[in-house]
């Protein structure tokens, strides 16, 4: 995995605060392409959309805050990755997720979602995935 620059941390956290008013849209989109992609993925969620929506919203801002703690996200990541594998999270879905997401972000922010912001965005994430991932095993 290419290693996140600083300047990739700056990218996503400068564009998150663009992206953070258009949550709701945001996550409507993301879960409606999540489950286009992969819907065995819609019964691992035993709580309501809109409540997980929240959730995405959140914990997407609580880690782009956390960029700036590589500690604190590592174990974050490693916690949640434990934590989703007893809902039945797989290492395949974080890809599916990743992708997502991804989409989810260019199809609500165009503007914001340059390329090479689009490109901080996937190596942020694939940083996210890589460490939930460490942390389901």
């Amino acid at each position: 995995m290419e290693s996140l620059t600083e300047h990739d941390k700056k990218l996503v956290q400068r564009s998150f605060t663009h992206i953070a008013p258009q949550n709701e849209d945001i996550a409507a989109v993301f879960y409606a392409r999540l489950f286009e992609l992969d819907p065995d993925i819609e019964h691992l969620f035993s709580t309501g959309l809109d409540v997980q929506r929240a959730k995405l919203m959140r914990m997407m801002a609580d880690l782009v805050n956390a960029l700036d703690a590589p500690e604190a996200l590592s174990q974050s990541m490693r916690e949640l990755g434990k934590q989703h594998v007893s809902y039945g999270v797989h290492d395949k879905h974080y890809a599916t997720v990743g992708e997502a997401l991804i989409w989810a972000l260019r199809k609500v922010c165009p503007a914001v979602m340059t390329p090479t912001v689009t490109q901080a965005w996937e190596k942020t994430y694939a940083l996210f995935a890589e460490l939930a991932i460490s942390g389901a095993h």
